[in-house]
């Protein structure tokens, strides 16, 4: 099936996209920015600094965190970060039925062979070269 894949970019220079919903979506789950970023397969600096530009973009935070120690820390999503959640999901929701038509449209005008195991490296007609000359290997 299709998908669309949606980003934001905010006036003010900030983004949202699928990979950051899905870390909050994450965090929301695990409780830590940590276990969050290991189910993503993403490092834990990487995690920090996403939730980190998060929490810059929106007018309030979206994510909270405690800080580690004997006790341990945590993590978790604010009510304003459900809300970014929900409100990205539904622009999501809203532009693939909008979209719907078009999309179908698009995967009738695709190549059936296509990644069905075609790879144009695999046949041994690629040359490496960006100019492709009929006959060339």
């Amino acid at each position: 099936m299709t998908r669309l894949r949606i980003r934001i970019d905010f006036d003010t220079g900030g983004s949202v996209g699928p990979g950051k919903i899905m870390l909050l979506e994450r965090i929301r789950e695990t409780g830590s920015i940590s276990a969050a970023a290991r189910t993503l397969d993403m490092s834990y600096r990487r995690a920090w600094l996403l939730v980190d530009d998060l929490n810059r973009i929106f007018a309030e935070p979206v994510v909270s965190a405690a800080v580690g120690g004997k006790h341990g820390g945590g993590t978790a999503l604010t009510a304003f970060g459900e809300r970014v959640i929900e409100h990205y999901r539904a622009v999501e929701r809203d532009a693939f039925a909008a979209t719907t038509p078009r999309l179908e449209a698009l995967e009738g005008m695709l190549n059936a062979e296509y990644g069905a195991g075609s790879d144009p490296a695999d046949d041994g007609s690629f040359s490496g070269d960006p100019v492709l000359k009929p006959g060339c290997k």
